[in-house]
């Protein structure tokens, strides 16, 4: 199946006096909000992201988006169309880093810290050449 590039989702951008905007999407039961509107945007981007990009991995089904006709709203409220381009977002999932302990001997932590050694990318360095794969980024 062919995953969707951008998704279009409506947003309740909800307005109180001396609070940040609270930001809804009903048809995905999430919420999050923003010092100011473009705030509020930028967040309710990165969680759109989130929630869709977490479902797509889950198997699970996408709702269909509310026409923005058709979302009800307060006088205090405002609905917003949220765009998100997923591209983007699943390749920072596949790039993010994790953590992971080791353990190596005293004196050889000692060693390399003496040296400014950055022990997370000689580990990278060190599995890249065991498991024979090429830096993606590299102009290898």
């Amino acid at each position: 199946m062919k995953k969707v590039e951008r998704y279009f989702y409506p947003a309740v951008f909800t307005y109180e006096p001396n609070q940040e905007i609270a930001v809804t999407f009903p048809d995905l039961d999430a919420a999050t909000s923003g010092e100011n509107e473009d705030d509020a945007l930028i967040s309710a981007r990165e969680l759109l992201g989130c929630v869709l990009y977490g479902l797509e991995e889950d198997g699970e089904q996408i709702p269909s988006p509310t026409p923005l006709s058709e979302v009800t709203m307060q006088n205090n409220e405002r609905v917003v169309l949220v765009d998100v381009y997923m591209p983007s977002i699943r390749m920072a999932q596949v790039n993010r880093s994790v953590s992971r302990t080791v353990t190596l001997p005293a004196w050889m932590n000692a060693a390399a810290l003496e040296r400014n050694v950055n022990f997370s990318q000689v580990l990278q360095d060190a599995l890249r050449e065991k498991l024979h794969l090429m830096n993606p980024f590299s102009a290898e």
